[in-house]
Order: C-alpha cells, then sequence, then structure tokens
C-alpha cells in the first residue's frame, strides 16, 4: 500500500504543477482541422508538415492499388527472420540513391533507432557529445549505452570543441550527435560548425533530421541537404512519421556501418517488422514529398509571418523554422493560453517540464503548407489580449 500511496501522491504533485496529462478523444481528422471532445479545432499541433496524410486522392489511389497486389498486411517477423519484405530493399534504395549515400536502414521509429545506434556503436572506451536540448529519445540512447556522455551547452559550439578538446586522445572514439531542426524551439544547427569540428578532431557526426526532412531542402532531405553537407555527415536519420506522414524511420550512412548495425543494433534485431502495408506508402509518400518544393517555400514563409507578428506584440518566440513556439515561462500560463486558443476555435498543445527545461513552458505552434495566413491570422491578438 505504501508503493500505491506513492504514485497517488505523485501523481497529486504533476496536478497540482499543472503537468497531468490525460489523453485527448479525438474523433476526426479532416484536413486542416480536427474534432477534440468534440470540438472541431484548427489544427496547429500535428507533424504532417506538408499535408500528405490529408491527401485523400493519394491515399485511396494507394489503398486500391495495395489491395490488387497481394501483399500480407503483417510481417508477424523480424527482418532477420521472415520479415524483411522486398519492400524493405526498394525503400532502402530508394533512399540512398535520393541522398547520393552508399546505404540506408529503416527503423520501426525515430526513438527506435536513436534508443539502438549510439548502444550498438559505442562501448565503455569510448565519449558520447550530445546537444542539451536533444529529443528524448537521443538522451535515453545516450542513457542505455555503455559510453560516458556529456552534454553541451544548447547551440553553443565553443562549449562543444571544449569537450573535444579535452576529450582528444583520451577516447577509442568520439560521437557528436544533435538534431538539425529542435522540436520544441523551432531553431536550427550550425551543420557547417559541427562538421568543421568534426573533422579537426576526427569525431563521428550523428545528425537527426526529424524535423526537418520534408520542410528543408530543394528535395526534402533536410537540413544537412540546405547546408551542403549530405556528404560529410557519418549518419543521417530521418522520420517517416511527421512530414512524410508514415511511420517508421530511416538513416543514410556508409554500407560497412549498415552492415554493423544490422548486426549489433537490438532495436532492429529484436523487433517486429514494419508491415508491407506501411512500407509501400512510406516510398509512395517520399516519392510525392521530394516533388514539393513550392509547399515547403510556402510553409516557411508562413512561420516566419507568424513569428514576426508574436514577437511584434513582445512575445518571446524563439527559432527560424516551421516550429513557432511562444515562451510563457510557467506552466499555468501555457495552459491558460492553450485553453484560451482552444475557445477560438485553434488547437495548440502546451509544452512543460520535463519535456522542456524548467521555467520555460511554452505554446507549441506547429505549422503546415496546407494553411493560409487567413486561417492563423487572428493567433497573436488573441494570446495578447
Amino acid at each position: 500500500m505504501q508503493f500505491h500511496e506513492r504514485i497517488r501522491q505523485e501523481l497529486d504533485e504533476l496536478r497540482a504543477l499543472d503537468r497531468f496529462r490525460v489523453l485527448p478523444d479525438i474523433s476526426e481528422r479532416n484536413g486542416k482541422h480536427i474534432v477534440v471532445n468534440g470540438k472541431s479545432l484548427l489544427n496547429l499541433s500535428s507533424n504532417d508538415y506538408l499535408g500528405i496524410g490529408d491527401d485523400e486522392p493519394l491515399l485511396s489511389g494507394y489503398t486500391q492499388a495495395f489491395s490488387e497486389t497481394g501483399h500480407a498486411m503483417t510481417s508477424s517477423s523480424s527482418r532477420l527472420l521472415t520479415g524483411n519484405h522486398p519492400l524493405y530493399d526498394q525503400l532502402e534504395q530508394a533512399l540512398a540513391a535520393l541522398y547520393h549515400r552508399e546505404a540506408a536502414l529503416v527503423f520501426n521509429s525515430g526513438y527506435h533507432a536513436n534508443i539502438g545506434m549510439l548502444p550498438a556503436l559505442s562501448s565503455r572506451h569510448d565519449l558520447i557529445l550530445s546537444d542539451r536540448l536533444n529529443h528524448a529519445s537521443i538522451i535515453d540512447g545516450m542513457k542505455i549505452a555503455e559510453a560516458p556522455y556529456q552534454r553541451f551547452r544548447h547551440r553553443d559550439y565553443d562549449h562543444l570543441e571544449e569537450l573535444l578538446a579535452g576529450a582528444a586522445g583520451r577516447y577509442r572514439q568520439i560521437f557528436i550527435v544533435t538534431e538539425s531542426v529542435f522540436s520544441m524551439d523551432g531553431d536550427l544547427a550550425d551543420l557547417e560548425r559541427l562538421v568543421a569540428l568534426k573533422e579537426k578532431y576526427e569525431a563521428f557526426l550523428i545528425i537527426d533530421e526529424a524535423h526537418a526532412v520534408g520542410v528543408f531542402g530543394e528535395h526534402g532531405l533536410g537540413l544537412c541537404e540546405t547546408a551542403g553537407m549530405v556528404q560529410q555527415i557519418d549518419i543521417i536519420t530521418g522520420t517517416f512519421g511527421k512530414a512524410l506522414a508514415s511511420t517508421g524511420a530511416y538513416a543514410v550512412m556508409s554500407a560497412l556501418f549498415r552492415d554493423y548495425l544490422l548486426n549489433t543494433m537490438r532495436s532492429v534485431i529484436f523487433t517486429t517488422a514494419l508491415p508491407p502495408v506501411i512500407l509501400g506508402w512510406s516510398l509512395l509518400t517520399l516519392a510525392r514529398q521530394s516533388a514539393m518544393r513550392v509547399e515547403r517555400q510556402e510553409l516557411l514563409r508562413l512561420a516566419a509571418r507568424l513569428r514576426h507578428e508574436l514577437i511584434e506584440r513582445g512575445f518571446d518566440v524563439p527559432g527560424e523554422s516551421h516550429i513557432v513556439p511562444v515562451i510563457t515561462g510557467g506552466n499555468d500560463l501555457a495552459v491558460a493560453m492553450a485553453a484560451k486558443l482552444r475557445g477560438e476555435g485553434f488547437l495548440c498543445m502546451p509544452v512543460r517540464p520535463p519535456t522542456v527545461p524548467e521555467k520555460s513552458a511554452r505554446i507549441r505552434i506547429s505549422l503546415r503548407s496546407i494553411l493560409q495566413w487567413e486561417d492563423i491570422a487572428r493567433i497573436p491578438e488573441i494570446i495578447g489580449d
């Protein structure tokens, strides 16, 4: 009973801090809108940045075509047993060709990728250096790995160099890992500086492009493509679960490291493979997004305009991407601001610690290319009153 009482007390503390979470009742998603708890709201909390998930003709055409292939709906096994459907090979070959890299490897999710990669590649003789605001999945991967790790101050590459210089010659291998577009702040990593540091200190560089794929780059390959650094980065990871409107994740790399991960990465070896219906859809959405240059440009213009309007009203709005966070500081203010927007027909979720650092609660506005300025123009006025 003592254990049960402690759990109750912890939940009560979360409620008192405005951190208690519940699952929303989502009954319908329809283009720009989503029905939550019976109310239709403009969906500003989706990671479907290009609106591909709401492309009904694309979905209905795929569903019809897939039903005619005779492919099974399930894999029922890991890839190393009987789950390695031919669509896996097609998808990984398409990714490698798109990035002009030797090889690619598909995972069940971005979380699977990040909790498995660092533990597979590193040992207690190595060191991992991670941006302080990296996603929880990267942090969990570091905790699982045997290698010691240190976190450098967010986007502070002078601090990163201090750590690299201090570690030089003391470890078998040093790994640098960072997101490119940070999911809660919407700001961007300096990939040119990171590549320069990687080369100077002979480090191994891993870039997580989860929130950049589909949005940045001529072909939607992310910030690495924009910076012209696709070939210089050891491993680039991306996800199908955001702008590509599917599920799963991937990494592009050399054939050597693909073979190594396939033989050592526990989240690949010991999980059931993705079903063929998902692999085929990912192939289709990958091809679709690569041609959506105009949509990418319009999305970033829309975000820049909203960010400017909010800053003009005195709000703290960091970043320079399609993710527009409005920092409130206190949890109660973030919850109240989200509730006010919901009352006016907008779904913008409050984000609170521990997802973000203490005293940096916010509402996170996630924009999509299917939105127009007229859809969101009232937001600065609503939260500014």
